[in-house]
């Protein structure tokens, strides 16, 4: 089977008066494009996930749309969003005040599996939240202070002794 594998060959004729590698590399284009062409027809594939918006309005279902903030954690909702299979867009809106919100249009299968994925993320969001995270400066600082305090024991129970 391997040697099947390895034994695949294309025959591509091209008729040219000179053959020159730009007319190689526009032949190779265009076989390339007509395969990718066919293997699309053939599949018939509908997009999944994240898309565009003019993909996922395309799909002829019903699309809902969501406005949210700059503090959204875009990474956190697309892996929720694959775990239920949830295909969506984004879409920044223009910057009103110095503040810029997102519009995210979305569709799945039915309204239960929406409501379970936005509680799960908006549990996600709140969990990583700016204000729950400590500043790292402020860390270090807690952290020399401990060190100090050690130090300075040590040096007492050495006296005391």
């Amino acid at each position: 089977m391997q040697e099947d594998l390895e034994n695949r060959t294309v025959t591509l004729m091209v008729s040219s008066s000179k053959f020159t590698g730009r007319t190689m590399k526009s032949a190779i284009l265009h076989f390339l494009s007509y395969s990718k062409h066919k293997v699309q027809e053939h599949k018939n594939v509908v997009p999944h996930g994240k898309q565009s918006v003019k993909q996922l309005t395309g799909q002829h279902e019903g699309v809902m749309n969501l406005p949210v903030g700059d503090d959204v954690d875009m990474r956190a909702f697309d892996r929720v969003a694959r775990k239920y299979s949830i295909d969506y867009a984004v879409r920044k809106l223009p910057e009103k005040e110095g503040e810029s919100k997102y519009l995210i249009f979305f569709k799945a299968r039915d309204k239960d599996t929406l409501m379970a994925a936005f509680s799960e993320c908006a549990g996600n969001w709140k969990r990583n939240g700016k204000e729950e995270k400590q500043s790292v400066l402020g860390l270090l600082n807690m952290f020399k202070h401990k060190a100090e305090l050690d130090k300075d024991r040590a040096v007492h129970k050495e006296i005391s002794r």
